[in-house]
């Protein structure tokens, strides 16, 4: 009788533990994630994650390295409804990952640790990257459309997206005067 009482009081011990333990993060416990990550947007992705990463939890949280927490979510672009899940960080989105066909085929980077290859990183000036918005910039569009989107130099894959003040007319872009002030908010990856 004395060792049923035990059971009944160890059990819901034992298990609101392993409901806790669920939670525990148990890839960024391996040997290889001990000592941080150089997770960098490249031509190929973002670290690990590229246009052969397969849209699925599992396979985004094993190529970031465990490092955030996912949520996805349903959304529509272009009258077509996709899939994507945006990684938090200390509960901020610090990427928006989208993608067609099962796979990989948009990185929005807005997690200040993580630089393009080339050294640019959110909080980058206009003027550390471009003289000028002629050859390398559009006005943003869609959820970007409060900013503006410059191609990476030699890059088909990475563009940064600028913001800042300017009190022109929304549908124009601002002039080079104004943008050399604006800074990097977001880094994308397109496949």
């Amino acid at each position: 009788m004395k060792s049923m009482r035990l059971v009944l009081c160890a059990l819901p011990l034992a298990l609101t533990g392993c409901s806790t333990l669920s939670a525990v993060n148990w890839s960024a416990a391996y040997p290889w994630n001990w000592f941080g990550s150089s997770i960098e947007v490249s031509e190929q992705g973002v670290g690990k994650l590229t246009a052969s990463t397969p849209l699925d939890e599992a396979a985004i949280s094993d190529a970031l390295g465990g490092s955030y927490h996912l949520r996805s979510g349903m959304k529509t672009d272009k009258g077509n409804i996709v899939k994507y899940f945006e990684a938090l960080k200390d509960d901020n989105v610090a990427l928006v990952i989208n993608g067609d066909s099962g796979t990989v085929s948009r990185i929005d980077v807005m997690d200040k640790d993580i630089p393009a290859a080339s050294g640019a990183k959110i909080g980058t000036p206009f003027s550390d990257l471009y003289t000028k918005a002629f050859d390398n910039c559009q006005k943003g569009s869609g959820d970007d459309s409060q900013g503006v989107e410059c191609k990476a130099k030699d890059s088909t894959h990475v563009s940064y997206l600028f913001t800042g003040h300017w009190s022109g007319p929304q549908d124009l872009m601002p002039p080079d005067d104004s943008l050399k002030n604006w800074t990097v908010s977001k880094i994308i990856w397109r496949r």
